[in-house]
């Protein structure tokens, strides 16, 4: 079931089912002092879990969000993902494990990919070994579109990590183990830092040209409620060794541009041509993946090529159908946002940077 509220001009979706979830329940969050790490926090904490514990290695950081929060279920956790025992320390007693830490910043990544692989891949690694010496109830990883078909160092360490993820329930033994793990896919958050929105409205205010890719790009849209109401959606309804990618709307660079010039008037833009490593267009699902893409509600499921069509439907209780899907899903043929709702994301996005 779920529960409807309004929020602004918006209407997000508030899953019911979280509290019958995560009550009573101790919540570990890796790289917790990250902005979807403390989104996430900040949701979790409006229901009756038990406690959170932050791991992370932003000791400035922790102190903030433990200023800010000013909760006495929250824990901080100074720790890598690297570090096992610091992880299996820290999972000690833990029910629901969010896995969000990883290097993230693209060029940087491609300079120092050797980096990347210790804290993405053996760390994620880690986080599964972690888990089974304690016997956690379920992990989820956040993974990214930048996985698929992977261009560059980054996306190449989060494939792995995926794979690491859905491969772990192939040798448990459920008499054993009850853990489930389980990953999430989806792109950029509308208005993450580094993004085209805030870097338009930073050029705009400093009376710069706005500098443009390409006009053609085209990503999705999802925002960070809305990538919050998804993750949550499948940390209580998602099953073991499956990917999970939300059915979402996408925009083009140009539609952007058009938005802004109908919220600031005619603006000068400058194409600086694509970055090494960046894809003209986001891919949430490959052509390959296709074939073991299934259809749930509001969201799409990978399986595991291991398992037989007749197993998914009954672990799903026959709510689950096959994708109807033939192309690789990606932004270029998603449904559009027009150019309104674009507007409406944008000062919606200028509103809560203000508060």
């Amino acid at each position: 079931m779920f529960l409807k509220r309004e929020i602004g001009r918006k209407v997000l979706v508030v899953i019911k089912k979280l509290s019958v979830m995560l009550d009573g329940k101790k919540i570990l969050i890796t790289g917790g002092t990250g902005s979807l790490g403390q989104a996430l926090t900040k949701r979790l904490l409006k229901s009756d879990v038990d406690t959170i514990r932050i791991l992370s290695r932003n000791e400035s950081k922790q102190v903030e969000m433990n200023s800010e929060l000013d909760d006495k279920r929250l824990r901080f956790f100074l720790g890598d993902i690297r570090d096992k025992e610091r992880l299996i320390k820290s999972m000690e007693d833990v029910d629901v494990v969010f896995h969000t830490a990883a290097l993230k910043h693209v060029p940087i990544i491609e300079y120092n990919p050797f980096e990347a692989i210790k804290t993405n891949v053996v760390g994620s690694q880690n986080v599964i070994d972690a888990a089974l010496v304690h016997n956690v109830e379920k992990v989820v990883c956040i993974g990214t579109d930048k996985a698929v078909s992977p261009l560059n160092t980054y996306g190449a360490t989060k494939l792995l990590m995926e794979k690491l993820f859905v491969s772990a329930n192939n040798y448990l033994n459920i008499d054993r183990y009850r853990t489930q793990f389980l990953a999430v896919r989806y792109g950029n958050v509308f208005g993450s830092s580094g993004s085209v929105i805030p870097k338009f409205l930073e050029q705009i205010k400093n009376n710069k040209k706005i500098t443009i890719t390409d006009e053609n790009m085209t990503r999705f849209s999802i925002t960070m409620e809305e990538a919050l109401d998804f993750i949550l959606d499948c940390t209580i309804n998602g099953k073991a060794s499956e990917i999970y990618v939300p059915k979402l709307k996408g925009y083009s660079i140009s539609l952007i541009k058009d938005a802004f010039q109908k919220l600031f008037g005619d603006i000068e833009a400058e194409t600086i041509g694509i970055r090494p490593g960046e894809k003209l267009h986001e891919v949430l699902i490959n052509q390959e993946e296709i074939r073991y893409c299934w259809d749930l509600d509001n969201k799409l499921m990978i399986s595991n090529a291991n398992l037989k069509d007749e197993d998914i439907i009954n672990t799903h209780n026959s709510k689950i159908k096959r994708s109807t899907q033939t192309d690789a899903y990606t932004s270029e043929n998603t449904e559009r946002l027009s150019v309104s709702e674009i507007q409406e994301r944008i000062k919606q996005f200028e509103k809560d940077q203000i508060v």
